[in-house]
């Protein structure tokens, strides 16, 4: 059973998220705040958290951030700030999506399935791994990076990102491609979602990411991975 973990102090909404998550076979805690939210997370272990940025006794940002001092469990924030600042700085902080407040559950649920479904392994030729470059080695069954003999941290959403940049190396791969498989979603106006993820991984990975030499840009199209 997939364990979600919501943090909202809306009592209404938490209501309404647990009820459709539990009719959907979901298993459900709730944490009013940012300090129960991290407990909770230490003990129960959820493999996907809802999490709301506005929490009466700390940013969500934050909790974004305690989260990821540890676990690679998808987070997706649901929030009423909608402006492109706010979203960065969650996405920057380690958050997979950002869902803006109101939201139908039909799209809520579409996201959480898309978050689920890019921690789930699969299933790859062995010719696909491992990966070698000058710099880094990218083992994609044991989804692994290592750069300088040192693992790289890398959140499930910008694992999926360089997984499928380095699946179909040379060729590029466009961004509505990438928006459809790591997101679920195929508006070109969510694209700032991976300029974000692509200068984090840039910032992982590249000797110098302002001049990148394996994760290329091809301006308004897409990207490109090269060995």
């Amino acid at each position: 059973m997939t364990r979600v973990l919501v943090v909202e102090d809306d009592p209404q909404l938490v209501r309404a998220l647990v009820i459709n998550l539990q009719a959907r076979h979901y298993g459900v805690d709730a944490a009013p705040d940012g300090a129960t939210a991290l407990r909770l997370a230490a003990t129960r272990r959820p493999d996907v958290v809802l999490l709301d940025l506005g929490l009466p006794d700390m940013d969500g940002v934050d909790v974004i951030k305690g989260l990821r001092g540890w676990t690679r469990a998808p987070i997706l924030v649901l929030s009423a700030r909608q402006s492109s600042g706010e979203k960065v700085s969650a996405l920057d902080a380690g958050a997979d999506d950002y869902i803006t407040k109101p939201f139908s559950m039909d799209e809520l649920l579409a996201r959480l399935r898309a978050a689920v479904r890019r921690t789930e392994d699969l299933p790859l030729t062995p010719e696909t791994t491992p990966v070698e470059t000058d710099d880094f080695t990218i083992d994609l069954l044991a989804k692994k990076v290592v750069r300088g003999g040192q693992d790289v941290r890398l959140t499930p959403t910008e694992w999926h990102l360089l997984e499928i940049l380095v699946t179909h190396p040379g060729r590029l791969v466009t961004q509505k491609h990438l928006l459809q498989e790591v997101w679920g979603i195929s508006q070109s106006s969510k694209t700032n979602y991976l300029r974000v993820y692509m200068a984090q991984l840039r910032r992982k990975l590249e000797k110098d990411p302002s001049h990148p030499r394996y994760l290329i840009t091809e301006p308004g199209m897409g990207y490109r991975f090269e060995a």
